[in-house]
């Protein structure tokens, strides 16, 4: 169960966006009927997290969009799965467009008609793979301050009508947004991991510092981003990394990191779903719509190329209602001028700018860093599994004192684990429904429903529901195929376990791939044709 809700968020909705899990061959060959949301991280669904995510910081307007051909398979765990059925309520529900499938970019979904009827103020993006620990209300309270900041993004322009502050919503269309990046190389570095390059320039410090639990001195503003690839694309093209006279005119200092990753946790105004309906070359959050709103802050010309000035003299006004302040006085009021917390005035032609939390890789209050990781692909499920598994247990120290994702018990039936078998349990996860049988020696693995046969060595693995490992087996930083039968006296190591049912080649399919390479034979040349006239 989450823990308690902590602050309602009235008129503020989430948007979970259930995507495809190509990066996930072990558990999902067939993403319809096995999702990628659904694949268990520590033990729960992957879109467990996310959802516990907004019930922690009060937000209980939750929607879930998936393809049509997954949302049966998500419909089903959401009426059956015990950790997605004990969620508080409203419960989440789930909208599956009609045109929605696995290859929809992000920013794309937002022009879909069904998505564009469902948000009705400002809202939250996140991804269906994001394990955040931190606490959401704090993102959302860092980013009233700089943005809603209690007098709107731009102070007391009168250029737009509507009032200048409502929680679920600024009619004047002029607030800006708060993404989250956190550093790939901190405490689980995983290689390969996706990065992204971001450069960002620090905002104006309030009169009176903040609090040490506050996430202000962690915010800036996003000046550009890109990814890693793409830098490298461009700067193997340009031979260099081009930065614009603009740029650094406009932010004399910059800091650049280059070993970051975003979170894809966004706060967004209502006005940017008008954007991304304006702007059809957008494909990607991340890479478009982020990337080009960073750029407008300071690139000349750009704001009118995405239209934005258009925007904001059109604002969507009547779809706020469920705003706290909707029923409100229409006329502008400067809340700025009656509030002692310092805001920034920013001229009507500029754009309200795209923060930047980014998460610090050293602990600062804590002992330990908070977890903020993006979960989507086989060798970080393994890392976040396994760093889940090592999380103190709610029965050894307490609902209070224990991580939002702590299990009630590191062993949840005992009664299936045999005599004469070593568990260590401060790395390790065993859910209900496990037979382990005797003479098993398990360290630092996350096991769901399986069966482990007798003998068996397990080390750093995690199991996929229902599989059953045999007798004798030794494995070793392995994920184990859901349903899949290990034969008994494996021996394997840094492997992904997995059946090749279902990959084999057809009989018509060899035949094809036959006709699509035409082979001929000519003296002692050997030529392979693809249908071309050679």
């Amino acid at each position: 169960m989450p823990h308690a809700l902590s602050m309602p968020a009235p008129g503020f909705q989430a948007i979970i966006l259930c995507g495809p899990g190509s990066s996930f061959p072990t558990f999902t060959a067939n993403p319809d009927e096995n999702p990628k949301a659904l694949i268990p991280i520590a033990n729960r669904p992957m879109v467990w997290y996310p959802i516990d995510f907004c019930y922690r910081m009060g937000i209980t307007n939750i929607a879930l969009i998936a393809p049509p051909s997954s949302s049966s398979a998500i419909t089903t765990a959401l009426n059956t799965n015990p950790h997605l059925t004990g969620l508080p309520l409203p419960k989440p529900y789930l909208l599956s467009p009609k045109d929605l499938d696995q290859n929809t970019g992000t920013a794309q979904i937002f022009r879909l008609p069904e998505v564009r009827a469902i948000v009705k103020g400002d809202f939250m993006v996140l991804p269906c793979d994001l394990v955040c620990e931190i606490g959401g209300e704090a993102l959302l309270e860092s980013w009233m301050i700089k943005e809603a900041n209690l007098g709107g993004a731009i102070g007391g322009n009168l250029e737009f009508a509507g009032p200048k502050m409502a929680l679920g919503g600024e009619q004047g269309g002029r607030r800006g947004g708060l993404g989250v990046w956190y550093d790939t190389k901190g405490e689980s570095p995983i290689k390969g991991e996706e990065t992204d390059f971001i450069a960002t320039s620090p905002l104006e410090s309030g009169p009176v510092p903040p609090s040490k639990s506050s996430l202000l001195p962690h915010i800036s503003r996003l000046v550009y981003s890109v990814p890693t690839d793409t830098l490298n694309d461009i700067t193997e093209d340009k031979k260099s990394l081009p930065f614009r006279h603009g740029l650094i005119k406009k932010h004399a200092r910059v800091r650049i990191l280059s070993s970051h990753r975003d979170a894809h946790i966004y706060i967004f105004p209502t006005w940017v779903m008008d954007m991304i309906y304006l702007n059809e070359h957008m494909d990607s959050i991340g890479e478009d719509v982020i990337g080009w709103w960073a750029k407008a802050g300071w690139q000349a010309g750009l704001k009118d190329k995405l239209r934005l000035s258009e925007i904001f003299t059109n604002s969507r006004r009547n779809e706020s209602e469920d705003n706290l302040l909707a029923n409100g006085p229409t006329e502008d009021v400067d809340f700025a001028s009656l509030s002692t917390t310092s805001t920034s005035s920013v001229s009507s032609r500029d754009i309200p700018p795209i923060l930047a939390y980014i998460h610090p890789s050293k602990p600062t209050t804590k002992p330990t860093m908070p977890i903020i990781r993006r979960v989507d692909t086989s060798p970080l499920l393994l890392s976040i599994s396994l760093q889940l598994a090592k999380l103190e247990s709610i029965d050894q120290v307490g609902r209070d004192a224990s991580s939002p994702f702590a299990h009630a018990s590191k062993v949840a039936y005992p009664e299936g684990v045999a005599s004469r078998t070593t568990v260590t349990r401060p790395d390790c996860l065993l859910a209900e429904n496990i037979t382990v049988e005797e003479k098993c020696s398990i360290k630092e693995c996350v096991i769901g429903a399986n069966l482990v046969g007798k003998g068996c060595k397990l080390t750093g693995c995690i199991l996929g529901r229902r599989s059953e490992i045999g007798e004798d087996s030794i494995l070793q930083d392995c994920e184990v195929q859901e349903n899949l039968l290990v034969e008994a006296k494996t021996e394997d190591k840094n492997n992904n376990l997995m059946s090749s049912e279902g990959m084999e080649a057809t009989e018509e399919e060899i035949q094809e791939s036959f006709a699509d390479e035409e082979v001929s034979y000519d003296g002692n040349d050997f030529v392979e044709r693809s249908g071309l006239s050679l």
